[in-house]
């Protein structure tokens, strides 16, 4: 398989996550996927397997994050590997706080399917916007 045939199917694969199109991300996904987002105190970070972690991890999303991508992604390819460079801007609904994030995806590809994903975030620019407020009010808190 050709390093532009793997780019291709990271395309593709980001194409249907921009779309929100689960089963379209399943087809190009091995059934033992593994995708994993470092850090802690961010609710989508972890290990995540399988198909069934595939569809949790983007339920989780979905339910957590509003994202935009300004613009296009960069993709570098050798061999099975795929990076791909990107920014994103979003919001966290639960706090209602926007952030900004420069990623990195490392992708492997086998067989014409997504076999692993470690994805490189700003998670500390993410955890910070999902801190919920100890003063949401804004009444003085008293020195002590």
């Amino acid at each position: 398989m050709s390093t532009q045939e793997n780019v291709q199917i990271v395309k593709d694969f980001f194409a249907a996550l921009g779309r929100g199109d689960v089963q379209g991300l399943l087809a190009l996904s091995a059934e033992d996927i593994e995708w994993i987002i470092p850090g802690e105190d961010w609710p989508l970070a972890g290990t995540h397997r399988g198909h069934a972690g595939l569809a949790d991890l983007l339920r989780k999303a979905s339910d957590t994050l509003d994202t935009s991508y300004p613009e296009p992604p960069e993709f570098v390819a050798q061999g099975d590997r795929v990076l791909v460079v990107g920014f994103a801007r979003g919001t966290i609904i639960a706090t209602n706080k926007t952030f900004e994030d420069d990623w990195v995806f490392a992708i492997t590809v086998r067989n014409r399917k997504l076999t692993n994903i470690r994805e490189y975030i700003d998670t500390q620019a993410l955890a910070r916007a999902s801190e919920m407020d100890a003063n949401p009010r804004g009444y003085p808190i008293a020195e002590r």
